[in-house]
């Protein structure tokens, strides 16, 4: 493999199997392990210095999450992301973001509203130190606090069943500081709307964020791929 992983720290307080599925998901997700690699069993194990066991039980729970894909007779890879994938999964996301910016500007309780500042001026200061770890941490806790405070279960579990698609495709997006004037911008436009408990340009701001992920990646993996 191109890519070797790092020896793994090994915690006290959590199980081996655990460490080694966050680590090898967290390689993927980064891009660490590219789309299309080969992900082999003895190599992954002697590169963080454990057995097979903990890394064949990873493969097969990121085969589940749809991250890697089993081939017959040749083994695992990560699994490869077509255009079709990106633009599927970001109109499903742009859906459930305008839903639940809609319902949160009604439901969310003034101690929420306050933290989704918080959140929101935490962001910011990320973005300004180009901290890329920080920036994606705030990026999901805004997103969620948002969709918890909808206090929909069902909208919860839909958007959570699309965590890892999406998080691959918020890393490629947010590695871009060129972008991060808009990010802002269209955070502040969605906390205003949901403090004003606006619901419809809740709603709208939301969906027109998505919408400004979906054209920009969409274009990324065009020149990319050259499609």
């Amino acid at each position: 493999m191109d890519d070797k992983l790092e020896k793994l720290k090994l915690e006290n307080y959590k199980p081996l199997r655990e460490i080694v599925f966050e680590h090898i998901r967290e390689a993927i997700l980064t891009g660490k392990l590219k789309p299309g690699q080969r992900l082999m069993e003895v190599q992954l194990a002697e590169q963080l210095g454990v057995s097979r066991t903990p890394v064949r039980e990873t493969i097969r729970k990121l085969e589940l999450e749809g991250l890697v894909v089993m081939i017959p007779r040749k083994g695992a890879y990560v699994a490869d992301v077509s255009l079709k994938d990106i633009i599927e999964v970001l109109e499903i996301r742009s859906a459930l973001e305008g839903l639940a910016a809609s319902l949160a500007a009604d439901r969310m309780s003034d101690e929420d509203i306050e933290k989704l500042e918080i959140i929101s001026y935490q962001f910011k200061d990320s973005l300004e130190k180009q901290n890329l770890q920080q920036i994606i941490e705030k990026d999901v806790e805004f997103h969620d606090l948002i969709f918890q405070s909808t206090n929909n279960q069902k909208l919860i579990q839909m958007n959570n069943s699309l965590r890892e698609q999406v998080h691959r495709f918020r890393i490629t997006y947010i590695s871009d500081f060129d972008t991060s004037k808009d990010l802002l911008k269209e955070h502040k436009h969605i906390v205003e709307a949901i403090i004003n408990r606006d619901s419809e340009s809740a709603m709208k701001y939301a969906m027109h964020h998505i919408e400004n992920a979906q054209n920009f990646i969409i274009e990324r993996f065009r020149k990319k791929n050259k499609v």
